[in-house]
């Protein structure tokens, strides 16, 4: 998700684009979840490198990284206001007279979140939260807050390209810690194709990161052409939920309060997201076809059983899923991003689907942020990266 923590890396020295070429700077280890060191004695666990250059290699030898993060979002100065009338537009706020930060988005204002000077809008700063956290590569995704899936198709064009070419150049700065995703404006699938072949053939970036609302479902056969580039190019595509209420009005007011649009309304949307996938035949018509669900799928693992006994006895249910299993076997051909709270969902989310097609998320410096995605599980963490090379295809050469 979008909002930034309390707990911070280290400052840097200036902003963006003021500052010669990033370089990864040591950190000092592990910590727990939360951010606290371990006091006193424990169980030995093999060490996190603070930073990963020499070990890494180029894409030609391959990725052996420890920890791959695929959960992280990012905020670019250069894009700003690059979807003209929609902005996005920052205001750092003013503490001597009250005035709080404001990042408005079309109609919607998020308010009292500080983006510059955080890891969000800084990369020195990222780099010192993920030596920090022992996170070796972070895959740099939108802020979901500027997918602009529901605006004028040649403003989510422009905003699209401005910020994927931005992304490009700032791995390009650390390209031994940084991978990126790329936006796409859905509204126009012709456009999002045209978009992503632009984005992996040329830019290098990995994968489309999509919203789950886009105003059509997912099933919808007009973005067939864009999973069938996805096939085509051999990448997977990611979906993250936007806050309910950007782009368009917010369909129910009870999320407002408590920010239940973060933590209850993208479960509903990521659980919405899967049954079109499975439901839809998304899955059936494109069998090749990788996608990964952030926040471990919603509420997926909890609903799997009720999912497949619904397919099989709603009237509605598709032939190809009348028979037992037949859910469960598609649910198994996704892939799932353990960001998901704590180590109790964890827990569930890899008894519902094991643990071959889990990887890695933290949020990192996010209201919700996990410095340690498997909470301590040094082999989940091997485990978690080798499935994030073969999703996301690290050892290609490409």
């Amino acid at each position: 998700m979008h909002r930034p923590g309390a707990r911070r890396g280290r400052r840097g020295r200036g902003r963006p684009g003021a500052r010669p070429p990033v370089r990864p700077r040591a950190g000092r280890g592990p910590r727990r979840a939360g951010g606290r060191r371990a006091a006193g004695p424990r169980a030995p666990r093999p060490a996190r490198s603070r930073v990963r250059a020499r070990l890494l290699g180029d894409l030609s030898r391959g990725v052996r990284a420890t920890v791959i993060d695929v959960h992280a979002h990012i905020v670019l100065e250069s894009v700003l206001g690059a979807a003209g009338p929609h902005g996005p537009e920052l205001d750092d706020g003013d503490a001597a007279t009250g005035h709080p930060p404001c990042f408005r988005v079309g109609g919607y204002t998020l308010v009292g979140v500080k983006y510059r000077g955080s890891p969000f809008m800084d990369p020195d700063l990222r780099l010192a939260a993920m030596d920090e956290a022992g996170i070796e590569i972070q895959v740099l995704s939108p802020n979901p807050l500027t997918f602009f899936s529901h605006v004028e198709a040649e403003w989510a064009d422009a905003f699209c390209r401005r910020h994927n070419d931005e992304v490009a150049a700032l791995v390009a700065r650390a390209p031994d810690r940084f991978r990126g995703f790329a936006q796409l404006p859905m509204q126009d699938p012709a456009l999002a194709v045209a978009e992503l072949r632009r984005s992996v053939t040329d830019l290098g970036l990995l994968a489309p990161y999509l919203g789950t609302d886009l105003g059509r479902a997912l099933d919808d056969p007009a973005f067939d052409d864009v999973w069938a580039a996805c096939v085509e190019l051999d990448v997977p595509v990611f979906f993250h939920p936007a806050p309910d209420g950007i782009d368009r009005p917010r369909r129910d007011e009870r999320l407002a309060r408590f920010d239940g649009d973060l933590w209850i309304g993208f479960l509903y949307e990521e659980t919405l997201a899967v049954a079109s996938l499975v439901l839809g035949g998304v899955l059936d018509r494109f069998p090749t076809l990788d996608v990964c669900i952030s926040h471990g799928g919603g509420a997926t693992a909890w609903l799997a059983e009720r999912m497949e006994h619904a397919a099989r006895t709603r009237p509605w249910g598709p032939p190809e899923l009348a028979d037992a299993g037949a859910v469960a076997a598609r649910l198994r051909r996704i892939w799932w991003d353990a960001h998901v709270g704590g180590p109790t969902a964890l827990a569930a989310l890899l008894a519902a689907f094991g643990p071959d097609r889990v990887v890695a998320g933290t949020n990192l410096g996010g209201w919700d942020q996990s410095r340690d995605p498997t909470y301590g599980d040094a082999a989940l963490d091997r485990t978690l990266a080798g499935n994030a090379r073969r999703l996301l295809r690290l050892d290609r050469v490409r």
